[in-house]
């Protein structure tokens, strides 16, 4: 006797397809400090620089290999979505340039806190921007974020500004990004071609005055900057995969993969971590667990 497959099955297949590749794609951007760690004595500029430059040639592969050119050139043709993806495009250059900063003067830490805050950042620009209303249980979350930012401000006397010029930039590109009609792969590529002739100029200037690491260090520093390209993008193929197969709130959970990552990794290079570092962090995941449980519950609400 034959059984046939459960109609569940092919979506079951594309939900575990969906969980892993968001699985990955998070837990290398989580991993990413250990590829930056490597690059040393590139300068942090010449390393988004070479992000910028070898994530064209490799999108272009990408959008080929995923029938993707005919969206791109229609977004090229549409000026409105070309000046938004340029507006994106500084946005995303200043949030990988602070990145790679943070990285690489040790404050790997305050890189996994600003992306643990991201979250908060985006109800509070719901609420000045958009003019959203919070429910008691973000009001609360956002209450805890504050408590420990000052906390870590007034005990150890640091202002974790990485922190926030990560989340910022990154909450500012993700609204962008979100009210442009354009796809993830198509948008980077339009992103990194337009950022391309000022990373050029940019290493030519290195180059010029002796500063430019790569062709003069070693042949392992060169072709890691060369993969700089599919470390940016391999993580968002990866990302745009989950998103077509995976809810929001799943999507919300997963995202907090990355900075776990970044926060074990800062713990393993020694970074400095008082008890006001643990509070801080104790009672902003204290936040995101609250604003995780009501997405949930407002998830579950019927229509």
């Amino acid at each position: 006797m034959v059984t046939s497959a459960s109609p569940s099955a092919p979506a079951d297949a594309e939900l575990r397809l969906g969980l892993m590749c968001g699985v990955v794609a998070y837990a290398l951007w989580g991993l990413f400090p250990i590829y930056l760690k490597a690059l040393p004595p590139a300068d942090p500029a010449e390393i988004v620089a070479h992000r910028v430059l070898w994530s064209v040639p490799f999108g272009a592969f990408v959008l080929g290999l995923r029938g993707q050119w005919r969206e791109t050139f229609r977004a090229l043709k549409n000026l409105r979505i070309l000046v938004r993806l340029a507006f994106a495009a500084v946005l995303i250059a200043a949030n990988w340039l602070v990145y790679v900063w943070a990285v690489a003067n040790d404050r790997v830490l305050e890189a996994s806190l600003g992306y643990y805050i991201n979250p908060l950042i985006f109800i509070a620009m719901g609420v000045f921007v958009l003019k959203e209303s919070l429910s008691r249980a973000q009001i609360v979350a956002v209450a805890l974020a504050a408590a420990g930012v000052g906390a870590l401000m007034i005990g150890a006397g640091v202002f974790p500004w990485p922190s926030f010029l990560l989340a910022i930039s990154f909450t500012c590109y993700g609204y962008v990004r979100k009210t442009t009609k354009v796809g993830a792969m198509p948008g980077l590529f339009i992103e990194t071609v337009v950022l391309s002739p000022l990373a050029l100029l940019f290493l030519m200037h290195l180059q010029n005055i002796g500063a430019l690491a790569l062709g003069h260090v070693s042949a392992t520093l060169d072709l890691l900057l060369f993969l700089a390209g599919p470390v940016t993008v391999v993580p968002l193929v990866l990302f745009a995969l989950a998103a077509r197969r995976l809810s929001l709130t799943m999507l919300g959970f997963l995202q907090y993969i990355g900075p776990t990552g970044q926060f074990i990794l800062g713990l393993y290079y020694g970074e400095a971590f008082t008890l006001y570092h643990a509070v801080c962090f104790a009672l902003i995941w204290a936040a995101l667990a609250l604003i995780s449980i009501d997405a949930v519950k407002r998830s579950r609400r019927p229509a």
